[in-house]
């Protein structure tokens, strides 16, 4: 079993290296290196006990994550938007996906539970790819995490349910005494868990905390306590799981505990999806190709459409809704995992594994790319998009209170933007600065006034007051971004200066190539300040 690791662990870690080459999440590379090392052509592994073990902590540990995630204050906090889109693209792709999926001769029992597995989307690929991108913050990015946190809390659910089916079949019992069941356990084990919320493991962890290597000791051991009550109550080691990452949530270490998880998660996680791919078998799946091209079309395009139309109708631009349903376009981890309990307690084939795989496959290499280059997406689709869009956008509109005059537009108030947009307005500037992260409309106590919105949509840099600006400066540090933005300026005929920051003298180059009249070098810039000040003091 050693040899059988470390030589699976090497070959990941080299295929893993040609996904990461060619942007793909490492998941496709963990499935791809278990079909290869399966029976169906190396046959290297043997002890699938141990590869099993390994898979069903690792999957423990995903759901201990997601739980921890689940703060109770963001959970208050979940907008309309938010709440409306994650409900919507649940009850809408899973009645698509459940006509489809009869349309192609399945049972309905099969079809119910691939519609189900289609809804959920990676929240791990997505935040990934958002975070590469600078892109988590944004309106759309927020409100895709919205919606992320609601398909969460959805899956978890669905699993409760099977989790109480156990070996019988689709038809045991009543699904409404069933629920009921679920329901009142569910109740029991959260009023527990809320006790120890409230009296207890404050206090515990507290105590535990004061070293950083018995506070994650702690965790795990939570974790496998309430899996294991959890499977004891009837339900899944991974719905136990779930409710003790969920308990500490709102905990203020769930940061630290969070960080020394993660990678203890993607580990294990990994001889999940290898486990996954030894068991299954090319030759069969050869049969589900046709049907899993046609749901992954589905996923591709049918997923982000409905997102739009929600988002569209709730008042939010089309591109807003277009980025934000791009998000969407790929089914997840969990919708493997989903399908892999449901052949566990005998209500699907082992066949329908196979499928959900393979559409697994195909959605995340294919919306890796959409998401990666979605600006030139839209780009491409802006003149169809109109169908989605309000004549007006009032509830993206209401966040933009765009001032008639001002002298100096400030784009990205990070640290350097808003010292700088206060430094021009103690010289008697009028200075509007404007950043695409929604939490700052909250900070108007500021002196510096802040404008919500994305500075990549032409459109609403369109609205803007270029007539009055004299400057036009960009310090979001992203240089696609800044040429982006002065491309847009020249186009609309903005007859002021821009001034953007860049960090390297190619940056600056490109930046002056698409028209920037003036190039800003903040740690350069702060170097050569401070080394003037300290060779005067040297001097005197």
């Amino acid at each position: 079993m050693y040899n059988e690791v470390a030589l699976l662990l090497f070959a990941t870690s080299i295929i893993g290296l040609v996904a990461l080459r060619l942007r793909q999440p490492v998941i496709v590379a963990y499935i791809l290196i278990g079909i290869v090392a399966g029976p169906s052509v190396l046959d290297w592994v043997s002890g699938h006990e141990s590869m099993e073990l390994l898979a069903e902590i690792g999957v423990t540990i995903l759901l201990f994550v997601v739980g921890l995630k689940l703060d109770l204050n963001l959970v208050r906090k979940l907008g309309a938007v938010a709440l409306a889109t994650g409900l919507g693209q649940l009850a809408f792709t899973i009645v698509i996906g459940f006509a489809i999926a009869m349309l192609m001769d399945m049972g309905w029992v099969r079809a119910l539970y691939v519609a189900v597995a289609l809804t959920f989307s990676s929240t791990i690929i997505i935040v990934k790819l958002l975070s590469d991108k600078r892109e988590i913050d944004s309106l759309h990015g927020r409100i895709a995490m919205g919606f992320l946190i609601v398909q969460d809390i959805a899956v978890v659910v669905a699993m409760m349910i099977i989790g109480t089916q156990g070996g019988g079949g689709a038809d045991q019992g009543s699904w409404l005494m069933q629920l009921g069941e679920v329901l009142a356990k569910v109740a029991g084990m959260g009023l527990l868990v809320g006790l120890l919320m409230r009296f207890v493991l404050p206090r515990l962890l507290r105590w535990m905390a004061a070293s950083q290597e018995l506070l994650l000791v702690f965790a795990i051991a939570w974790g496998t306590s309430l899996a294991a009550g959890g499977e004891w109550l009837g339900f899944t080691k991974e719905v136990g799981a779930f409710l003790a990452g969920f308990s500490l949530a709102s905990l203020p270490f769930r940061e630290a505990i969070n960080a020394r998880l993660a990678s203890l998660r993607d580990f294990l996680l990994l001889f999940f999806f290898v486990h996954l791919g030894t068991q299954l078998d090319i030759s069969a799946l050869g049969a589900e190709v046709p049907a899993a091209l046609a749901l992954s079309a589905f996923v591709l395009v049918g997923n982000p459409l409905i997102v739009m139309a929600i988002m569209g109708f709730m008042g939010y631009r089309k591109r807003t809704g277009f980025l934000a349903g791009l998000t969407v376009a790929q089914i997840s981890e969990f919708s493997i995992i989903f399908i892999a309990m449901g052949v566990a307690v005998g209500h699907v084939d082992p066949a329908a594994l196979g499928l959900v795989t393979l559409v697994g496959l195909l959605t995340i290499t294919a919306s890796t790319y959409m998401i990666l280059y979605s600006q030139q997406l839209y780009g491409l689709f802006e003149r169809w998009l109109g169908v989605f869009e309000r004549r007006d956008p009032f509830r993206e509109r209401a966040a933009e209170d765009v001032p008639p005059a001002v002298d100096v537009l400030v784009m990205g108030v990070g640290r350097y933007g808003r010292r700088l947009g206060e430094r021009l307005m103690d010289e008697g500037l009028t200075v509007l600065g404007v950043d695409f992260d929604p939490t700052v409309i909250s900070q108007r106590g500021e002196r510096l006034p802040v404008l919500f919105g994305d500075v990549e949509d032409k459109e609403f840099v369109a609205h803007l007051p270029l007539s009055s600006a004299r400057w036009v400066i960009s310090t979001l540090r992203d240089p696609e971004v800044d040429r982006s933005l002065v491309r847009s300026l020249r186009e609309l005929g903005f007859a002021g200066r821009v001034a953007a920051t860049a960090h390297s003298e190619d940056e600056a180059s490109r930046l002056r190539d698409v028209g920037a009249d003036d190039i800003f070098r903040p740690f350069r810039d702060a170097a050569d300040h401070a080394a003037e000040r300290i060779v005067a003091s040297c001097r005197t």
